[in-house]
């Protein structure tokens, strides 16, 4: 009979490892995440719900239209009418944290792929296994490092949305005409040149359905993260579900939609405006 492989027992020994030798990595990045998190939630909830529904109306229709807007604006009139505005903004918060740091780790990433072949077979694999494993996994050394609360559901957020950001960038870059590199090179630009007035402007609109994706998928780990602690909607659709309260439950369900649709609309047509 063959011996069963120990995959599980070397992974609690790395978690375990890492528990002890890491700590004070952990320790800032729970620091600075937390800082993001609560100054961004504490913004939005500073401002008057009125005065922050017609800024974000203004906002949604200076990028996408009037018909938009009008839709961001009775959306988010129905999130303050349903009495969950506070709950509301903790998962726009967290939704924008998450996407930030996953952009900040996942478009440099990305345009190393598209200049490296080399790291482009060995980061792409990665990616197929972090979208292919089931998101509550996440949470298992989340809870490890960082404890209970927002940041480790935000952290477990961040390693579940980033990987369309690495994957679009990349693409991206890579289908850039080689006419326009080449005629790049011809007039001497630098390599940081040819990336920032090139490359980047002409993948913009892949890039953006890249930061598009990891919005939406930020938002589908809004309720898994509330099982860890994270506050926001997730926690009132959680509640509902441990007092069979569908009432509640499908109220916070449907403010997480409200937030979708509104981000989902504003993101693509700031993707078509850079096109």
């Amino acid at each position: 009979m063959i011996p069963k492989i120990p995959v599980g027992q070397w992974v609690e020994w790395l978690v375990d490892w890492a528990t002890i030798n890491l700590a004070p990595i952990f320790g800032v990045i729970k620091i600075i995440i937390k800082y993001l998190v609560d100054n961004l939630s504490g913004a939005f909830l500073f401002l008057p719900p009125v005065v922050f529904i017609i800024l974000f109306f203004l906002l949604a229709w200076y990028i996408a239209g009037l018909r938009v807007a009008i839709g961001t604006g009775v959306g988010l009139f129905m999130l303050h009418n349903l009495d969950i505005w506070e709950p509301s903004m903790h998962t726009l918060a967290m939704v924008i944290s998450a996407t930030i740091v996953a952009l900040f780790v996942g478009i440099p990433m990305g345009i190393w792929t598209a200049r490296s072949n080399t790291a482009s077979r060995i980061i792409m694999p990665l990616l197929d296994f972090m979208q292919t494993m089931p998101p509550f996994v996440y949470l298992i050394p989340a809870v490890f490092f960082f404890g209970i609360g927002t940041v480790p559901g935000l952290i477990a957020t961040v390693v579940f949305a980033m990987p369309p950001a690495i994957r679009l960038t990349g693409l991206g870059i890579r289908q850039v005409p080689v006419e326009l590199v080449e005629a790049a090179e011809a007039f001497g630009s630098t390599q940081y040149q040819k990336l920032v007035k090139v490359q980047l402007p002409v993948a913009m609109p892949t890039i953006m359905a890249g930061v598009n994706q990891c919005i939406m998928l930020s938002l589908s780990m809004v309720v898994i993260a509330a099982m860890i602690g994270a506050s926001g909607l997730g926690k009132e659709v959680l509640r509902g579900i441990q007092r069979l309260d569908v009432s509640t439950g499908f109220e916070g369900g449907l403010a997480i939609v409200i937030i979708a649709i509104i981000l989902d609309r504003i993101t693509q047509n700031l993707s078509r405006k850079s096109n």
